[in-house]
């Protein structure tokens, strides 16, 4: 890996996952929710490519492979389709294009949940990483709800900014690395980045 590869910019993709949006019954609110909270909070330059979908397995499967393996995201998330009903299968479909569970980021995203919702541990979220000859990168899924979204991303400070519950894009940027992906920087003042003192830039 060299310093140009390591300076590119991070290419994020953003799959919502819903029937009614992806047909026009109402707005997707996820993928914009999302790209405002990445416009707050990287600091360094970052490219978007965006898929809106049915609850279809194998139409999910497909749009995480195509963002992985084609168009080279090394982050890609998903919005909608975790809960225990049947349409529901975004985790299934996770789990199918996976080399790697990865679930402490799954456990972290219910305990943030928790602490507002008891039905939170219905959510059944999973993270992985997807792996090619050439390429890595890290899928998420993320709940559909903006608040919940912004929550998840960030965790839960107090009314002084405190941190009280870490929120999952703090272990994020350290994971790319870890992966071969750029080097992730974001507004402390929004969400602070966690790497070891080894892994920190000079």
């Amino acid at each position: 890996m060299t310093t140009t590869d390591l300076d590119r910019p991070l290419r994020i993709g953003l799959v919502s996952i819903s029937d009614r949006a992806s047909s026009g019954v109402y707005q997707d609110q996820g993928i914009p929710a999302l790209e405002t909270w990445f416009n707050a909070a990287l600091a360094t330059p970052w490219v978007l490519e965006t898929r809106l979908i049915p609850d279809e397995r194998s139409a999910i499967e497909h749009a995480l492979i195509d963002l992985v393996d084609l168009s080279h995201c090394d982050l890609v998330i998903t919005t909608g389709g975790t809960g225990p009903a049947r349409r529901d299968v975004t985790p299934e479909a996770t789990l199918a294009v996976a080399t790697k569970e990865m679930p402490g980021f799954g456990e972290q995203m219910r305990q943030i949940s928790l602490q507002f919702v008891p039905t939170a541990i219905l959510s059944r979220q999973v993270a992985v990483i997807r792996e090619t000859t050439e390429h890595a990168a890290l899928i998420l899924n993320l709940p559909g709800q903006p608040k919940s979204i912004k929550e998840t991303l960030e965790g839960l400070k107090d009314v002084e900014g405190k941190q009280i519950v870490a929120g999952i894009f703090a272990a994020i940027p350290y994971c790319i690395d870890l992966i071969g992906g750029p080097y992730i920087e974001t507004h402390e003042s929004v969400c602070q980045v966690f790497r070891p003192k080894s892994a920190l830039r000079k």
